[in-house]
């Protein structure tokens, strides 16, 4: 038996000073990758070239061996603030840096150009606005999450950066240095800027060429090219939100969060990740740490769901023209796993191996740091629901089915018809086993009354005494099975006593409706405190009670910021109007300085999980148009 006696190191909270909040960083990307900036101006964390390329910078993920890029004041005893804040309606990010006699703005994007094609790069402006300033910029790359050596080859203003496959060039007018470590060299500049004076620095791929820049530009033509692919980029992210077409309440959080989908799609497929990084722990020193740099079936059908709500119809098409490429892929004749996977690359691929990087410590010591994700090869019947939904939406919203796709579709309803009965891992991918998860069933239940819908309002061929037969059978189950009477709730699986947030679901997907006594005696359930034997804290939801509920793994977690967005959906749709804007109005609080979300949020407030969450951000959009509506007198939206 292994010895269970915790390792001795620093406790979490002795880590402040190593490791920056998740909270306190913002976030820049051309629609190919992003990197996740501090409000101290240091480049923490990104992948390159793709958002599931391995990490050149992962100083989040281990603050000694991790990359980064800071620029700072020269002297480290001079106390200043910072202020860090998007570009007005872009993903361009500005950090003042503010000195008792001097402000700097350090200005970073990566360029897009030609109405949306992302060049890769990255550019990193310092402009001084008021006195004079001595500051410092220190680049250390560290190749594959640190683990491959790089080489350089120096030239006039900047270095080509090599290390395998990549080949990256390195532009500044400030004067450089360098220092060396057993992975490498580092990139250091100590530079003087007076008022009104820009120096920018420049990262990018070696072949990736715009403006013929090169090394032998001057100071003054390299600070001009700079100039129009700002303009460019601002450009381009206000022309794209000007398509929102919400006007209602909370306008600013619902564009910020349009934002945030727009920045996490990857433009050459339209899919979307769940968030561009990986193993930002659930909980502070634990192992609850996942890769979420990927695609998952279920976070893409709600996003499109949320897209198509604010006008972003041709994202929403986009990413539809990749779940139709995943449904003609899928697989039938395997009987051990399902045709589609729940989640794959952003270019398609099914396969994400999980591993672990044994030699980075993880965020305040959260071992391990896991790349990859297992969950890809997990059974997850609630998938289809909502892909199934998804599919109806877009249907009626602008991109009809053809006739080709409806083949496939209904081959992927008539697998569901004939295996929803299988047990699963669910939609919080335990790792203890399988279950008759009730929100599964629910979603088996979406995914037939869907194809349903779909058949009827097209008149597509189908064989719809089957489906119909099997969906009531599904509804009497989980009726039946999936509601405890002594508890008066639905619970987390057949047989369970625990409650789970997911079941908030159900008047959100039409499968009941939100007056049902059903639905109104679980979200009271729900509601109460976690020490009454409910999932609500102030506003905040956990997903289950880990006292109530084994999902296969140590230690503990924060609440999920989805499940409280569910929890405001249905209590607007159940006539708690007030109570559900209340707390709506609570949860923007818990945003970053920036607007942005986190997947959870800890004991103390802090912001926990891979970070900005799509899944997060399109249940705001969605919570936000549902309750400005009522909130405005209009009827709810029907299916």
């Amino acid at each position: 038996m292994e010895n269970s006696t915790p390792k001795k190191g620093k406790e979490p909270s002795d880590l402040s000073d190593s490791y920056p909040l998740i909270e306190n960083h913002g976030i820049i990307g051309n629609m190919l990758t992003t990197a996740l900036i501090s409000n101290h101006a240091d480049m923490n964390f990104m992948c390159y070239p793709y958002f599931d390329s391995p990490a050149i910078f992962c100083s989040l993920l281990d603050s000694n061996k991790g990359g980064f890029w800071s620029i700072k004041p020269q002297n480290p005893k001079e106390e200043y603030k910072t202020r860090q804040s998007f570009w007005p309606s872009s993903n361009l990010l500005q950090t003042k840096l503010h000195m008792k006699e001097s402000v700097v703005n350090v200005i970073d994007y990566m360029p897009i150009v030609n109405n949306g094609i992302g060049l890769r790069w990255v550019v990193r402006k310092v402009k001084c606005i008021r006195g004079t300033l001595n500051l410092e910029m220190k680049l250390k790359p560290t190749f594959n999450f640190a683990r491959d050596k790089h080489t350089l080859k120096k030239f006039d203003h900047g270095c080509s950066i090599m290390s395998g496959d990549t080949h990256l060039d390195f532009i500044s007018h400030a004067p450089l240095r360098y220092t060396a470590d057993e992975l490498g060299e580092t990139i250091e500049s100590s530079f003087t800027l007076h008022e009104g004076d820009n120096l920018c620095f420049i990262l990018k791929d070696h072949d990736c060429c715009h403006g013929d820049i090169n090394s032998k530009k001057t100071h003054e033509q390299l600070v001009e090219l700079e100039s129009h692919l700002f303009r460019d980029t601002v450009f381009y992210w206000q022309k794209w939100l000007d398509k929102c077409t919400y006007k209602g309440r909370w306008r600013e959080m619902v564009e910020r969060s349009a934002l945030v989908l727009k920045l996490l799609t990857f433009s050459p497929t339209g899919a979307i990740v769940a968030a561009p990084t990986c193993s930002l722990p659930e909980g502070l020193g634990g192992e609850r740490n996942w890769d979420y740099r990927y695609t998952w079936i279920r976070d893409a059908a709600f996003t499109i769901y949320g897209l198509i709500r604010i006008g972003f119809t041709e994202e929403a098409h986009n990413f539809m023209k990749w779940l139709e490429d995943r449904c003609k892929d899928a697989v039938y004749d395997d009987k051990s796993r399902m045709p589609l996977r729940i989640m794959y690359s952003i270019h398609g691929n099914e396969k994400i191996p999980e591993t672990t990087l044994p030699h980075l410590e993880g965020y305040y010591q959260s071992k391990p740091v896991r790349i990859g994700n297992d969950a890809a090869n997990q059974m997850q019947l609630d998938i289809f629901g909502e892909l199934m939904d998804s599919i109806y939406l877009s249907n009626k919203y602008g991109t009809l089915v053809s006739y080709e796709f409806w083949t496939h579709i209904r081959s992927l309803v008539d697998w569901v018809a004939d295996n929803y009965s299988l047990k699963d891992e669910g939609i919080w991918e335990v790792r203890s086993g399988r279950q008759h998860f009730t929100y599964s069933k629910i979603m088996c239940w979406v995914a037939l009354d869907r194809g349903l819908r779909l058949a009827d309002r097209r008149s597509f061929p189908a064989p719809r005494d089957k489906w119909t037969k099997i969906r009531d059978k599904i509804y009497e189950e989980i009726q039946t099975h999936g509601y405890d009477k002594e508890l008066e709730s639905f619970v987390q699986f057949y047989g369970s006593k625990a409650l789970d947030a997911s079941t908030l679901i159900m008047p959100l997907v039409f499968f009941m409706a939100p007056s049902d006594p059903r639905n109104l005696n679980t979200l009271k359930a729900i509601s109460k405190p976690p020490h009454k034997g409910g999932l609500v804290s102030n506003s905040l939801v956990f997903r289950y009670n880990l006292l109530h509920a084994q999902d296969g793994l140590e230690g503990e977690e924060g609440t999920f910021n989805i499940c409280s967005f569910w929890l405001i959906e249905n209590l607007t749709r159940s006539g708690f109007v007030q109570e559900a804007r209340l707390m709506f109005d609570e949860m923007l609080g818990y945003a970053n300085h920036l607007g942005l979300f986190s997947e959870e949020i800890g004991i103390g407030g802090e912001a926990l999980g891979n970070f900005p969450q799509a899944f997060t951000h399109l249940s705001l959009i969605s919570a936000a148009f549902n309750l400005d509506k009522v909130l405005s007198g209009h009827s709810q939206h029907n299916a």
